[in-house]
């Protein structure tokens, strides 16, 4: 995918400190669940960085992401507080959404984050469904699906793209390809080499980039973003990209080869970026490492809030079960 787009060095590093903060906290809570301090368990995002951050950075606020069990980077990159999300992942009444979610279930709807779906390729209709209102109502907002390469096998991902691209809605497909469904790589599940060649088959255009680049993921996200708005309908972005962690935290990854791990290290999105602001930007290397600093002082901030946040009231396991009929009639 080509595009005139340019990065300034003003968002070049707003891109940097966002990814930082959030392989900071991924970081520190893999340290307290390693403890037995952080209840539940994790779905890590590190390595994957750039995705997050390069799409979000083309969206306004009111723009909606609906994610998967691997969260937590896209709700920091649409904005959800990090004290938020630290609370949801302690189940404390702060968090997000009271403690009732957790870990793969982070919303935060005043900023476009959407409730994140567990099941594999289920926000992929879900976002559709979303763009399709927006149509009718006339906003001009637009809808990004966040998925990986296994979810481009079910039927919703079929199904979804299929009614997007027929009725032109204005949404985003970011299929997240780190290689394996769980444990089964790419390989044994289809026979074409880019999941975005699938994109022919519902009349969308399709483009596979460089998902650990941040510079190319905003690029092409703010151009897919562009045609949305324009009201020329979807577009599916597939980027290359690669967890560091296993597909859980009880994951070993033993399915990997250790030549494997070490490639996709050296892609390290956040090293590169931290190289091109140096030689590109003349970024001061000091400055880099307080952005650093920074960034672990408010993943400490945010993870003291949620320890020292309370537990639920009891009571609370009954709210949020069943609509009010006032409810129902004010949306209807």
């Amino acid at each position: 995918m080509t595009t005139s787009l340019t990065v300034d060095k003003d968002l070049a590093l707003n891109l940097f400190r966002q990814m930082v903060l959030i392989r900071s906290f991924e970081d520190r809570l893999l340290q307290y669940f390693l403890q037995g301090m952080l209840p539940g368990t994790l779905h890590q995002y590190q390595g994957q960085e750039a995705v997050a951050v390069g799409v979000c950075s083309a969206l306004r606020r009111e723009d909606l992401i609906f994610s998967t069990h691997r969260p937590v980077g896209h709700a920091v990159a649409k904005g959800v507080s990090l004290k938020l999300i630290a609370a949801e992942l302690w189940g404390k009444s702060t968090g997000c959404c009271g403690g009732k979610g957790g870990q793969m279930h982070l919303s935060d709807i005043s900023v476009g984050m959407m409730p994140s779906n567990a099941i594999v390729g289920a926000n992929i209709p879900i976002a559709t469904g979303a763009a399709l209102s927006f149509k009718l109502r006339g906003p001009d907002r637009v809808a990004v699906s966040f998925f990986g390469d296994g979810a481009a096998n079910t039927g919703a991902f079929h199904e979804g793209l299929n009614l997007a691209a027929v009725k032109q809605a204005p949404v985003i497909f970011i299929c997240e390809n780190n290689l394996y469904a769980a444990s089964t790589h790419i390989s044994s599940s289809m026979r074409i080499e880019h999941i975005a060649e699938r994109a022919k088959s519902y009349g969308m255009p399709g483009y596979t980039i460089d998902g650990m680049d941040a510079f190319a993921v905003y690029q092409a996200a703010q151009s897919a973003v562009d045609r949305a708005r324009r009201g020329d309908g979807p577009t599916l972005i597939e980027c290359k990209t690669y967890r560091y962690m296993g597909h859980s935290r009880g994951d070993p990854g033993g399915y990997r080869t250790r030549e494997e791990v070490l490639a996709w290290g050296k892609k390290d999105p956040i090293k590169t970026l931290r190289e091109r602001l140096i030689s590109d930007y003349e970024q001061d290397d000091r400055d880099l490492d307080l952005i650093h600093q920074e960034c672990q002082d408010i993943v400490q901030e945010a993870i003291d809030f949620a320890i020292n946040s309370p537990e639920p009231d009891p009571t609370e396991t009954y709210t949020h079960v069943f609509a009010t009929l006032e409810g129902a009639i004010e949306h209807t």
